[in-house]
């Protein structure tokens, strides 16, 4: 539950740290990413690299990881040979594909807005002016 600004008063801050916590692991933009690829079923790794355009392999690593911590992704090695190792969404984070949708939509219907709010704000910082709202 986020919490009320009000009661909170000056320690909103402090009360909010474990819901920011949370975002900033799911707001992530290759969480992001990652959550919807997986959305599909389990890939391994190397399928996910490619699934996710741009990421390092370090960084994907290091996003599954955390995301695994956080129980929103499941890591299972295969019996094979070699070994197979797949990635898979858990019930946890197949609960975040309609919010992340939600906000590629909102991303989406906004963009056109969004892009004149910044060619403004670029052409009165241009002119050594304070940029509006």
């Amino acid at each position: 539950m986020i919490p009320d600004p009000e009661a909170a008063g000056p320690n909103l801050l402090d009360a909010c740290a474990p819901v920011r916590a949370i975002l900033n692991r799911v707001g992530d933009k290759w969480s992001v990413l990652i959550v919807m690829a997986l959305c599909a079923g389990p890939l391994r790794f190397n399928e996910l690299k490619r699934a996710v355009t741009g990421i390092t392999q370090r960084m994907l690593t290091l996003t599954l990881r955390g995301m695994e911590r956080d129980g929103l992704v499941t890591r299972a090695v295969l019996p094979t040979t070699p070994p197979r190792v797949e990635y898979a969404l858990t019930d946890l984070g197949r609960s975040l594909r309609e919010p992340v949708e939600a906000i590629g939509a909102w991303a989406v219907r906004n963009e056109a807005r969004i892009a004149a709010a910044q060619a403004r704000y670029d052409a009165a910082l241009a002119k050594g002016e304070a940029p509006d709202a």
